[in-house]
C-alpha cells in the first residue's frame, strides 16, 4: 500500500488481538492514514477509528443493521445492512443473570 487513507479489515478470532494491537499501532504511524474500519464476521459489529489529529483517534462502534456510518476518507455513508448484505448470523444465546428465571 502506498499512502492509504482508509484500511478495512474483516476480523477473525485468530487475528483480532493482533489487528487491535500491533497492527493498528503501525497503521497509525502512516501519515496519510485517517480511517480504520474493522468488521466482525460473526455478528453485526463494526468499529471505526477516525483520526482527529496527530495523537487523537475517535473510536465509534456500530452494532445494529439499522445504523449508518460515515467514512470521511470516501465522503460517503454506508449502512451496516449494506456491509452485511446476504450474511446470515448464527443464533447467539443471551447470557442469563442469576436473578432471572
Amino acid at each position: 500500500m502506498t499512502n492509504p487513507s482508509l484500511i478495512i479489515e474483516i476480523l477473525s478470532p485468530s487475528t483480532e488481538a493482533f489487528d487491535l494491537g500491533k497492527k493498528i499501532t503501525y497503521y497509525k504511524s502512516i501519515e496519510s492514514f485517517i480511517e480504520y474500519l474493522l468488521i466482525s464476521q460473526d455478528r453485526p459489529h463494526v468499529v471505526l477509528y477516525t483520526k482527529q489529529d496527530a495523537k487523537t483517534w475517535l473510536q465509534r462502534e456500530y452494532n445494529s443493521l439499522d445504523e449508518t456510518l460515515y467514512l470521511t476518507s470516501l465522503d460517503c455513508e454506508v449502512s451496516l445492512a449494506e456491509i452485511y448484505e446476504n450474511i446470515e448470523f448464527p443464533e447467539i444465546e443471551q447470557p442469563r443473570f442469576p436473578f432471572e428465571r
